[in-house]
Formats: structure tokens, sequence, C-alpha cells
């Protein structure tokens, strides 16, 4: 197996769904968590999530679940990177 073999474009798609899920999934849990009073997801962990690409998982789990919508770190963070890693991708592609 060669590397263009590994980083096609359907593997490439298959991440992004998959790391979006996650985000999706750990805003979800970390929502759940804080009112239940229990253990939370690390802030750093659900920025990281998003500079790993969930992006798009992290703003609608955010809006979806009202989670972290009142620290600015997330709010103007999520976006941002998203941003970032839509132009770093179309300058690469284009």
């Amino acid at each position: 197996m060669n590397i263009s073999e590994i980083f096609s474009i359907q593997n490439i798609i298959i991440y992004f769904i998959l790391i979006n899920l996650v985000t999706f999934f750990a805003m979800w849990l970390d929502k759940r968590k804080a009112k239940m009073g229990k253990w939370r997801i690390p802030e750093n962990t659900l920025l990281l999530l998003v500079l790993l690409g969930g992006g798009i998982g992290g703003i609608a789990g955010m809006y979806t679940f009202r989670h972290k919508t009142q620290k600015m770190k997330f709010v103007i963070g999520f976006p941002v990177i998203l941003i970032c890693e839509i132009m770093l991708i179309l300058n690469i592609l284009l």
C-alpha cells in the first residue's frame, strides 16, 4: 500500500465525517456531564478535536446543545479554525 492509497479522496472524506461526528458527540457528552456535575472533557481536548478537522461538528454541537456559547475561545475559535482549515485545503487543491 502506497501513500496515495492511504490519502485517497475517499479516505479523506471518511476521516472528516468521522472526526466531525466524534467532535459533535464530545460536545454532547461534555454538556451532559456538566448538567450532572460530573467529570468534564477538558477544553483543550475539544479545541484539539476541532483542530484535527472537527470544526463543523464542533460548531454544530456548540449551538445544538447550547454548550460553550458564552466562551469567546469557542464562539470565535471554532469558526476561525474551520475557516483556516478550509483555506488551507483550497490552497492545496487549487
